[in-house]
């Protein structure tokens, strides 16, 4: 592993940003925990565990870009063979 390797990795303060979908699927049913209103044709308990989902893919690519446009992802060395023989 390089200095350079090195220095991009490790935990940025929008890392915490994964956080949210635990706390939004785990924090927030006591919230949502209810048949009615209806939103888009699912109870509102539905809703919000698959609103929760998405979001988490959308939050996951925020913080791919984020480490990407840092560099972070550019850095990163590639595997070696270290069997010295060709497969």
């Amino acid at each position: 592993m390089t200095a350079e390797t090195r220095r991009a990795g490790g935990l940025r303060p929008y890392h915490a940003l994964a956080l949210l979908p635990m706390l939004g699927l785990l924090g927030g049913v006591w919230f949502a925990n209810r048949v009615e209103p209806y939103v888009l044709g699912l109870p509102f308990l539905l809703f919000w565990i698959v609103m929760w989902v998405v979001g988490a893919s959308a939050i996951m690519w925020i913080i791919w870009a984020l480490d990407r446009a840092r560099g972070s992802g550019a850095t990163l060395e590639e595997p070696r063979d270290t069997t010295g023989g060709t497969r």
